[in-house]
């Protein structure tokens, strides 16, 4: 009985909406700690690794890091690709009222944080780290807000949601446009042709939403050569995957469900793993005063916040939107800091950001500090005793 239990716990952890952002938060404290203790130069080492083939035609050896950073993110962007698409075609971006005001906040909540991140670091080294705090980590935010339970409207969470849609979609295209190197050309046709025949699929109306994933790699391999971040390629094979605002689920859903779990609790908490497996030193810490700690730090608890009521006040002035049913300002404001919860898109985008090491190190520090400073004002703003439907 006891074993039953125990098993049912551990079904309900996983099935519940603020697992996915436990299980991230254990993997840092996780992957600090190791990487602060005598284990941390056998990780790296673990990190380092080469994995794959390459000869004359096929490059394919990589390390172990960035097959997780360029490889399984590939993946997570495939799923934040469908969700977009999803939104666009049957959900809260469906329409021009139901998307304005989320679609504005998202906008005036990432060029807000980048325009304080270029006040601190203009003309410095550090100045090709605009776009850190402009992304919000949707895992970790709608974990926040999930814990509060009917202390908050669920128009709220549903606001909140869409912008952070949206915001990813914004954090995507500034990747693809100012985090990419040189462009390959060929193979950048090559990934071209890859799509066109996605696109052939998706007329023909095919169905199984499996078949699109194996042009998909082919198209991942070129934009992986052609300069453009190869995560790229999981949205551009999203927005071909057929669906339908109807009650029958389509094959992007059957996708999307399918892909949710495993990115929730394999690739996202890997990633984290990899990528905060922070050696804490003196220079780091002197790191966090810095402008390049400042414009993270001001930027994602400042900036977002300040973005997105300022939007949202334009918005309900000039009569182009309202604020969701049943929420006041005080719920607007909380939604702005739980979006200060860079994490995942901000340390991903530090990485494309920097190259000097000790940079990329005092970003990541920056971010993890201040997404935990946002995610915990955020919830104190929010929680209030009363209760909605």
């Amino acid at each position: 009985m006891a074993k039953l239990i125990n098993l049912n716990a551990f079904k309900n952890f996983f099935q519940s909406s603020n697992a996915g952002g436990i299980l991230l938060f254990i993997c840092v404290i996780f992957s600090m700690i190791v990487a602060n203790s005598p284990l941390a130069g056998s990780l790296q080492t673990l990190l380092d690794r080469q994995l794959g083939f390459e000869n004359e035609s096929i490059h394919l050896r990589y390390s172990v890091l960035l097959w997780i950073n360029d490889g399984l993110m590939a993946i997570f962007f495939l799923l934040v690709g469908l969700e977009i698409k999803r939104e666009i075609v049957e959900g809260e971006l469906s329409s021009p009222k139901k998307a304005s005001l989320p679609i504005l906040c998202a906008i005036g909540g990432a060029v807000v944080p980048a325009l304080i991140y270029v006040g601190f670091n203009a003309g410095q080294e550090t100045a090709s780290g605009w776009g850190i705090p402009m992304a919000t980590d949707i895992a970790f935010a709608l974990a926040v807000i999930g814990m509060l339970g009917k202390q908050v409207p669920s128009s709220l969470k549903i606001f909140l949601a869409a912008l952070a849609i949206v915001d990813d979609l914004i954090a995507i295209l500034v990747i693809a446009f100012f985090y990419s190197s040189g462009i390959e050309v060929s193979y950048l046709l090559y990934a071209l042709g890859g799509l066109l025949i996605l696109i052939i699929m998706n007329r023909l109306n095919i169905q199984n939403p499996y078949l699109y994933l194996i042009p998909g790699v082919f198209i991942w391999y070129f934009i992986h050569h052609s300069g453009i971040h190869a995560t790229i390629a999981g949205v551009l094979v999203a927005m071909t995957i057929p669906t339908n605002d109807t009650d029958v689920e389509s094959p992007l859903e059957r996708l999307e469900h399918a892909l949710s779990k495993p990115v929730n609790f394999l690739i996202i908490p890997l990633f984290a793993f990899a990528n905060t497996n922070i050696t804490l030193e003196s220079e780091m810490i002197g790191g966090l005063t810095s402008s390049l700690g400042l414009g993270i730090s001001l930027g994602l608890l400042l900036g977002k916040p300040v973005g997105i009521l300022l939007t949202s006040y334009l918005c309900t002035k000039l009569k182009l939107s309202s604020l969701p049913e049943g929420s006041t300002w005080r719920h607007v404001l909380g939604v702005g800091l739980l979006a200060g919860i860079g994490f995942t898109m901000s340390i991903f985008i530090a990485i494309l950001s920097f190259k000097d090491p000790l940079s990329i190190s005092e970003a990541k520090l920056s971010i993890l500090i201040t997404s935990l400073l946002a995610g915990i004002i955020g919830f104190m703003v929010l929680k209030s005793k009363k209760t909605y439907a």
